[in-house]
């Protein structure tokens, strides 16, 4: 197992783990908090410091879990990130988005739920195209002069979003450090405009589904029924997040990575971790876990320099099915999307 290797988050000071533990509930029922509760408690035995949730995950009960489970913890030695944006309880007229009133409502909660005084990183879940910018930059400037959040980031923003809001950001005294956008081998989409826009303005990427929900693993099957419980069985929101992916023709040159992962020394889910992790405006990849061996298999992808030519050779195996078009990623109104 690699050792955890850290990452400046920006151009800040503030260290992260290169893997994140991303605390996703979907229904936060009794037996998914205590998977969660163990997962965490993996997550520190290997390493990983940083932990990434949002108040809408299962409708608030996942920063609870988190706050529950990282409550004996030295406060200094982790990094807590949390989100704002999506509605949580009667879904009122005020009660999304990055309005001022929602994003300090919404700030006050988490920090009740996580039972702390402080959020390492607060990111705005999705843009918001209804609220001037200003207003929402403001309540976050407003958050960090408070002392109740320390760094701000941003997820799923285009290039051009991620330039008006570090523009802004930094008239306001601050810096937007960071943005997090779904990326893997199959997903592709920010290496266009994304990353190159973000490494001119010291932003760093925090990415989601770095196994493109369990399919890099290599457990489904090309022509086979997904296997019982896993993501793509699940109907209560799982299923129709992987489904672009379940085709036999993905699912096939998938397979044709095992190879490589066994000639690299490691499982297919820290070889899609790692490959995340190599490139450099990549500060931390987030992984999602139901089971603890889980948490200590994609570990594993930290620390790790994958050579030139297995880099091609993933290249070459999955070039036909890879998504590039950054057109595809916003499929649905950001107002109802979720993560």
């Amino acid at each position: 197992m690699g050792v955890m290797e850290f990452r400046y988050l920006g151009n800040s000071g503030l260290k992260i783990s290169e893997v994140t533990y991303g605390n996703w509930l979907t229904h936060g029922s009794q037996v998914e908090n205590e998977q969660a509760l163990a997962c965490v408690r993996a997550s520190l035995d290997n390493g990983i410091t940083t932990f990434d949730t949002a108040d809408v995950y299962a409708n608030t009960k996942a920063e609870t879990v988190l706050g529950e489970a990282l409550k004996g913890e030295r406060r200094e030695s982790v990094e807590i990130f949390t989100k704002v944006f999506g509605p949580i309880g009667p879904k009122q007229h005020n009660d999304v988005g990055l309005s001022r009133k929602h994003i300090m409502e919404a700030a006050h909660g988490s920090l009740k739920r996580l039972q702390t005084d402080y959020i390492d990183l607060y990111q705005a879940h999705r843009y918001d195209v209804e609220t001037p910018l200003e207003e929402t930059m403001q309540a976050f400037a407003d958050l960090v002069r408070q002392g109740k959040v320390l760094y701000v980031g941003v997820s799923e923003w285009t290039a051009e979003q991620l330039r008006d809001g570090a523009a802004l950001a930094k008239e306001l005294g601050f810096q937007l450090i960071s943005n997090q956008p779904q990326y893997s081998m199959l997903w592709r989409v920010i290496e266009g405009e994304v990353v190159p826009t973000s490494k001119e303005l010291g932003i760093s990427q925090v990415v989601w589904s770095p196994i493109a929900q369990g399919v890099l693993t290599g457990k489904y099957k090309p022509g086979e029924q997904p296997p019982a419980g896993s993501r793509a069985t699940d109907e209560k929101g799982g299923a129709n997040m992987i489904a672009r992916w379940m085709r036999d023709d993905v699912l096939a040159r998938v397979q044709q990575l095992k190879p490589l992962a066994d000639e690299a020394g490691l499982s297919m889910a820290a070889l899609a971790v790692a490959w995340t992790l190599q490139n450099d405006n990549v500060a931390t990849a987030i992984i999602g876990a139901s089971r603890p061996e889980q948490v200590a298999d994609n570990a594993a992808a930290a620390g790790v320099t994958l050579d030139a030519d297995l880099l091609t050779k993933i290249d070459e195996i999955l070039d036909p099915v890879i998504e590039r078009d950054p057109a595809r990623t916003h499929e649905s109104s950001p107002k109802t999307r979720e993560v």
